[in-house]
C-alpha cells in the first residue's frame, strides 16, 4: 500500500497560510537566505496578532504542515461541527485538556470546531474554569481567524457569526 505525496505548491507573497500551531499568517517574502554557508530558500511568514515573524525552509514546509487557507466545503464542515451537539468525556480535566491543545495545534478546522463546541458555554450555563476558558478562547480565536480570511470579512465579524451558530445549537 503506497501512499502519494501531494507535490509542494509553491506559495506566494501576500497570500494568507495557516502553520498548525500558530494559527493564520501572511506571506511576507519568498527569499533565498544564506545560513551556516547553505543557501536556502525561505518563506517568511507574518503573525500580525502575535507579533511573530517565522522563517521557514521551502524544503520544510510540508514537514511542519504549512498549508493554505481551507476550502469551503471544508469550512462548511467546521461550521456544521459547531451546530452539533457538545461531546464532553468523563475523563480527568488534565487528560482532555491535552486532547483540545492536541486538536487544536493539528491545524484543522473540523478539529478546532469540536474544541469550540464542547467548551462552549451559553450564559445560564456553569461557569467555566480559568483553563477552560482559555483553551476555549484560543480554539475560537484560531477557527475564527480562518473564517474571517475565507470569508473576506474581519475577525469579529467571524466571531459573531461562530457564536451565533453556537447560540443557535
Amino acid at each position: 500500500m503506497s501512499t502519494k505525496k501531494k507535490p509542494f505548491q509553491a506559495f506566494s507573497s501576500g497570500e494568507y497560510v495557516v502553520y498548525p500551531t500558530q494559527g493564520v499568517g501572511k506571506v511576507a517574502d519568498v527569499s533565498k537566505q544564506t545560513i551556516a554557508g547553505t543557501e536556502l530558500e525561505m518563506l517568511v511568514v507574518n503573525f500580525d496578532k502575535d507579533k511573530m515573524t517565522l522563517r521557514i525552509p521551502v524544503a520544510k514546509v510540508e514537514h511542519v504542515g504549512l498549508r493554505r487557507i481551507s476550502g469551503e466545503s471544508t469550512i462548511n464542515e467546521a461550521l456544521q461541527t459547531l451546530q452539533g451537539k457538545a461531546r464532553v468525556k468523563k475523563a480527568m480535566w488534565s487528560r482532555r485538556a491535552q486532547e483540545y491543545e492536541n486538536k487544536i495545534n493539528s491545524g484543522n478546522p473540523v478539529a478546532i470546531a469540536e474544541v469550540v463546541r464542547d467548551l462552549y458555554r451559553s450564559e445560564n450555563l456553569a461557569e467555566q474554569s480559568y483553563s477552560e476558558r482559555q483553551i476555549y478562547e484560543q480554539a475560537l480565536d484560531r477557527l475564527a481567524s480562518e473564517v474571517a480570511v475565507f470569508d473576506n470579512s474581519s475577525l469579529e465579524e467571524a466571531n459573531q457569526k461562530l457564536l451565533s451558530l453556537l447560540k443557535r445549537a
